[in-house]
């Protein structure tokens, strides 16, 4: 075998449970890292992921080094740059997995150029428990629904040998192929709003691994219960890690299958990881679901286009407290409690009746978690339109929903400091505030803080009419 290689390194952000890196390290004299930035995946589409990118270089790349490898950052088409490698240099290519239809159609091109060329590579396994066409019924189709394709997917993944976790071996001496590279920060989005990021993130495996080790040593015994109330710390926070594989999925199953009192707290989070691998399966088998609604019949359905209620709920300006302060939550940290996602997104689809693309299109811009298949799956279930989705008939309430998971409105009155000082009862319905009351505490309802921008009765009426008018078509 020849003595150098390339590792092309993409949502694979970690040493520990890193199968490309260890066997190129096991099986060559030189190792050299390289990621790809390709602008089309970023440019005005996911601007807080550049943030944590261009962060999680600078980690990794001080990670590398203390095995000898170069972490080299180039800028251009993957594959154009990988067509630059020719068979006279003698080199192997590496890499994990990505599981989206873009991404494997990338790869196939890739491994034909590479076959055709003569050139050694090999692929491993990414980052989810099982690849994705594995898990199908006994006719050989896939899921599209959830529980009995966790129940199928458990059992594949715990009835496989489990493999032996390879480890990266120091080497003797760095290596660089490339000559043109960028900088990280190069990576950074042009606008400075990312910066505060940084005061609630660390990109980086090793914090990825302490949340780990919080959430099973402080969290997840309860995390059934407290998960739902965005006012405690009870969920993970380990999406963007495992997004951007600074933590394996198959690290946090083992893990957690370690923990020896299994109690409700353990399946609800492990369930989480199934809707993970379900998403995934989605969108491979129903790549249509990318673009367009699964369930046709929506193809039909009357949105409505209102830039004006659109840009409101943008900027967290409903009206509407919890749904406010969860856009608002958004655009400052980067990420949004999960029950809120769902609160605010019901807002969207069904109070304004706007499309979930359009929420789907500002999640993947400004989440650090964005993952494709999650996005794309999440929001086309709360529409009603996706595999195994929420009726489009369960209409969140936000009132009722701000009472009774931020009951006490700490999580409302934190992203809409404007409700500070008003009554608790009224925190969720703040225009009921006595116009008294609201001069005295210096909160006049449309000036300081808006009127909601519909009326939930009648927009709730309206979403239902809406619906119903589908199975007349």
């Amino acid at each position: 075998m020849n003595k150098k290689s390339i590792v092309w390194i993409r949502d694979d952000f970690r040493l520990n449970r890193n199968s490309s890196l260890a066997y190129a390290t096991k099986n060559h004299e030189f190792v050299s890292a390289i990621f790809i930035y390709n602008k089309i995946e970023y440019d005005n589409i996911r601007e807080a992921q550049k943030w944590w990118l261009s962060k999680s270089l600078d980690c990794f790349q001080l990670d590398l080094k203390k095995f000898n490898i170069n972490l080299e950052i180039l800028s251009g088409d993957e594959l154009k740059i990988f067509s630059n490698i020719k068979k006279k240099d003698d080199i192997s290519l590496y890499w994990n997995r990505v599981y989206e239809p873009k991404e494997i159609k990338k790869e196939k091109i890739l491994i034909n150029y590479l076959e055709k060329n003569n050139i050694n590579f090999k692929f491993f396994k990414g980052n989810l428990l099982n690849e994705f066409q594995e898990v199908k019924k006994d006719d050989g189709t896939p899921f599209k629904v959830f529980t009995p394709f966790w129940k199928r997917a458990e059992k594949i993944y715990l009835d496989k040998v489990p493999m032996k976790i390879s480890k990266i071996k120091k080497l003797n001496t760095s290596l660089c192929f490339f000559d043109k590279k960028i900088s990280s920060t190069e990576i950074l989005p042009k606008k400075k709003w990312f910066e505060k990021f940084s005061k609630y993130w660390d990109p980086s495996e090793n914090k990825g691994i302490k949340k780990l080790e919080f959430l099973l040593n402080n969290k997840i015994e309860y995390y059934g219960e407290r998960r739902d109330f965005p006012n405690i710390d009870g969920t993970s926070k380990i999406s963007p890690y495992l997004k951007h594989g600074q933590t394996s999925v198959e690290e946090i199953w083992d893990r957690c299958n370690q923990i020896k009192i299994k109690g409700k707290g353990y399946r609800k989070y492990i369930n989480e990881l199934g809707w993970r691998e379900f998403s995934h399966s989605l969108i491979n088998n129903f790549p249509e679901m990318l673009k367009g609604n699964l369930r046709k019949e929506f193809d039909k359905f009357p949105w409505v286009n209102n830039i004006k209620f659109l840009t409101a709920w943008k900027k967290g300006m409903t009206g509407y407290p919890i749904v406010d302060a969860g856009m608002r939550e958004l655009y400052e940290t980067g990420w949004m409690h999960n029950r809120v996602r769902m609160i605010v997104a019901s807002f969207l689809v069904k109070h304004l009746r706007i499309h979930w693309k359009e929420g789907e299109k500002y999640f993947r811009n400004c989440l650090l978690d964005f993952n494709e298949a999650n996005n794309v799956a999440q929001w086309q279930w709360v529409a009603g339109c996706g595999a195994d989705a929420a009726p489009y008939f369960r209409i969140f309430n936000p009132i009722l929903q701000g009472e009774k998971f931020d009951k006490k409105g700490e999580y409302t009155k934190k992203w809409v400091p404007e409700l500070k000082k008003i009554p608790v009862e009224y925190v969720h319905k703040p225009w009921e505030l006595e116009k008294e009351i609201q001069e005295n505490i210096k909160l006049i309802i449309g000036k300081d803080y808006p009127f909601p921008i519909v009326n939930h009765e009648k927009a709730r009426n309206e979403a239902l009419e809406a619906f119903q008018s589908l199975k007349k078509k």
